[in-house]
């Protein structure tokens, strides 16, 4: 990688540290700590919450004919993603030690913690936790996706990529066919993701 490129990344690491710091201040404005993997609203706030919350019968009457008729075709993705799931885990625990990669920690990427939101009703929490559930999914493949392509062949599309993954930029560049034989192993080797 040459070194604007290099310098690039690292401003966009560091706009993400910041970025990490006023979503911790935007937090703490809300109201909430997180302890052990729990949200912890203040009292105040939770009555506050519960008070906004909109009961089930309610919500199931004003809810738009359209979300109701296509409620059983987003759910019967459930399927296919539970399988994508299975399948992908027992792969990267299988060739992961293998290549000697570091696996995918997948609670990392599964979070369900909508769930201690008060003003939300039950229908409500089973939604979000569907989405939660097929969005860090998503996530927890394409990581384990990215590490495999790491692995088997780190070299950047001559074309260029919207939204590539996070292992992307160590990768070689396109046509760069001596610094490939030359230097395909070090590559994992420079990634903090080796075991």
């Amino acid at each position: 990688m040459n070194k604007q490129i290099s310098r690039l990344v690292n401003k966009i690491r560091k706009l993400e540290e910041d970025l990490e710091v006023e979503l911790a201040k935007h937090q703490a404005e809300l109201s909430f700590t997180i302890r052990e993997r729990k949200v912890i609203f203040e009292e105040e706030i939770l009555r506050q919450h519960k008070a906004l919350k909109t009961g089930l019968v309610k919500y199931v009457l004003h809810a738009r004919l359209r979300n109701l008729l296509t409620a059983p075709l987003i759910y019967s993705l459930s399927i296919p993603l539970l399988l994508l799931d299975l399948t992908v885990s027992i792969y990267q625990v299988i060739c992961f030690p293998i290549y000697g990669i570091k696996r995918v920690k997948r609670s990392d990427y599964l979070v369900f913690d909508r769930r201690h939101l008060a003003y939300l009703n039950i229908l409500e929490k089973i939604n979000c936790a569907y989405c939660s559930y097929a969005n860090g999914l998503i996530g927890y493949v394409r990581e384990i996706a990215a590490r495999t392509e790491q692995y088997w062949c780190p070299i950047k599309h001559a074309e260029r990529i919207r939204a590539a993954h996070s292992r992307y930029s160590h990768f070689l560049d396109y046509g760069d066919a001596k610094r490939y034989h030359n230097h395909q192993q070090k590559i994992w080797f420079d990634s903090d993701e080796r075991k």
